[in-house]
């Protein structure tokens, strides 16, 4: 694994960060979405990529009783859900924030389970074998380096029950050409490349690291630990919203290019994809 010293150095940095994001998330926002749940995750699988991934089938039918454990949970909103839905989750951060959303959020909400809150780096948790019947994450694994990735993927098969479950929605870099051009299109909060002094800054802010976001690298991590491994390709064509202006035609146009991407071969969203949802099964347990 990689140095303990630059590791512990860049905890600190993602968990500054992400303390300041995530004390600014409005609590009756995220109430709002679970007490009307149904109508929210209806509208937003179908408007909204990393909805539309992370539900991917009948994940929402799936989860009711399940234990599920949710890496990164950040703002909470899909914990949230998941419970709210009827898993029984427990999620953890290393932002100390998300862990005050959850406990507003138990106090305000009566789900069938309350949320529980594991603090801190998921590598130091005392979870007991085989607690789990899914792990989750959604835009997680890419705040990861590759060591940080492996190390995460031995605990995790650890955690789950043998018939466990691992799903991943994450940003997917799969074309040399539409990558670069990503890039060289500015967004709000992040500069173009062509801009070498701003975007110099802006990547000395951001929390994640430079890595390998192909579905070649989780197809690769996830055939050495589970027996099964599926990647779902998204976004393709919604990822072009971003050279709209705001507004109806934007949020139209963002739920026909879902719609249509489900008509395109395979190889070709694999191809073009911007996101990627991650299916690891029936994790492969360590001979005792």
């Amino acid at each position: 694994m990689e140095n303990s010293a630059t590791w512990n150095e860049s905890q600190i940095k993602n968990e500054q960060f992400y303390n300041d994001v995530y004390s600014r998330v409005n609590i009756e926002s995220v109430l709002n979405k679970i007490k009307n749940k149904d109508t929210f995750l209806d509208n937003a699988v179908r408007t909204y990529t990393s909805f539309a991934g992370f539900y991917h089938g009948n994940f929402k039918n799936e989860i009711a009783g399940k234990k599920v454990l949710e890496l990164g949970c950040g703002d909470c909103v899909n914990v949230a859900l998941m419970a709210a839905f009827g898993a029984n989750v427990t999620a953890n951060d290393i932002s100390a924030q998300s862990g005050r959303i959850i406990e507003e959020l138990n106090r305000q909400y009566p789900f069938r389970h309350p949320i529980k809150f594991i603090y801190g780096d998921f590598l130091l948790a005392e979870i007991p074998p085989e607690s789990f019947d899914i792990v989750a994450g959604k835009n997680f694994v890419h705040h990861l380096t590759h060591e940080q990735e492996l190390e995460f993927t031995k605990k995790i098969v650890n955690v789950l029950k043998p018939e466990g479950v691992v799903r991943y929605f994450e940003p997917a870099e799969n074309n040399k050409l539409l990558d670069t051009l990503r890039w060289i299109v500015p967004v709000p909060g992040r500069p173009s490349i062509l801009q070498k002094r701003k975007f110099e800054e802006w990547k000395n802010k951001d929390p994640h690291p430079t890595r390998d976001n192909s579905y070649r690298s989780y197809v690769q991590i996830g055939n050495q630990f589970f027996a099964k491994t599926e990647i779902v390709p998204l976004g393709g064509i919604e990822r072009f919203n971003r050279l709209l202006p705001q507004g109806r035609f934007n949020f139209r146009f963002r739920r026909f290019a879902l719609r249509f991407e489900t008509l395109l071969p395979r190889k070709f969203n694999l191809l073009i994809a911007r996101s990627q949802t991650i299916k690891y099964s029936h994790p492969i347990k360590p001979v005792k």
